[in-house]
């Protein structure tokens, strides 16, 4: 039921598009990578950046294009050169209802929906069961902001109240719909202690993936995603056991029943860890 597929790892690279020496790089180093036309380009540079994701030449099943909100004379423009390309996957900023998504499947596109505003929130149940919708991602900042907000962390760096709302909303719409789910980016590069407790977290509640805005961050947020090694030794032995247990059965102290055994079956299909393929 759960739309995985539609994210091809979990840790995706956004990069600015009017940095196209940045490009291959950055979809070398990623399992996808995200050329993004809004938010990470100043708008003197948007025509530039529009005809360098137009003159790429990256691989189209591990490439995303992120375009401006709909109804925005950009979000026109973004689509036009994006459509000169093999890229058929587009990240619509700020969606806010499945309307808005109608012109991009008539246009043959898939699209990560980016619920970051309080009305996308919202509406991210509707959202998620767009045909054309492959995935959702959350997004705090923008969020923050949309609500007359000041700041989505706090002190301490964790994400407030209203963030963690959100973030599962977008998740639990998501995977209702049979849809992937992408965590948000986290901004502060040099907390890897925060990443990748963040990462873990998203992991263990049923994201397929989250977004990241430097080559760093990847390895951080893969082996998050990873199980580990004694992960995958109790999933292994807990099935095992339920080969001769009928029903419900206890197993190392804990109570095993089918929930249980097939989150052990999930552990087992997620990517391995580098120890284990060494």
């Amino acid at each position: 039921m759960h739309n995985s597929g539609a994210v091809p790892g979990p840790a995706m690279l956004f990069c600015p598009a009017d940095r196209p020496e940045r490009f291959s790089k950055a979809a070398s180093c990623a399992d996808a990578v995200i050329l993004d036309l809004e938010d990470a380009v100043a708008p003197e540079g948007r025509s530039a950046a529009r005809a360098a994701v137009s003159a790429s030449s990256l691989a189209p099943e591990t490439t995303i294009v992120r375009i401006s909100p709909a109804g925005t004379p950009e979000a026109g423009l973004d689509l036009a050169a994006v459509a000169d390309t093999p890229y058929r996957r587009v990240m619509l900023a700020k969606t806010e209802s499945a309307a808005q998504l109608d012109a991009l499947r008539s246009a043959g596109f898939d699209v990560i929906a980016l619920c970051e505003t309080a009305a996308g929130v919202e509406n991210a149940a509707e959202i998620a069961r767009h045909p054309a919708v492959a995935a959702l991602m959350w997004g705090a900042e923008d969020l923050v902001v949309s609500m007359g907000g000041r700041s989505s962390r706090s002190a301490g760096g964790t994400y407030r109240d209203a963030a963690r709302y959100a973030r599962s909303r977008v998740l639990i719409a998501a995977r209702s719909a049979g849809k992937a789910a992408v965590d948000a980016v986290h901004l502060d590069i040099a907390d890897v202690k925060g990443l990748r407790a963040e990462a873990s977290d998203a992991a263990a509640v049923g994201f397929s993936a989250t977004a990241c805005i430097h080559p760093s961050q990847v390895e951080v947020i893969r082996a998050a995603y990873a199980p580990s090694p004694a992960e995958r030794e109790w999933a292994i032995a807990v099935l095992d056991e339920a080969e001769s247990q009928p029903g419900a059965f206890r197993f190392r102290g804990r109570m095993i029943d089918e929930p249980v055994l097939r989150q052990a079956r999930a552990v087992l299909g997620a990517a391995p860890t580098k120890l284990e393929e060494e």
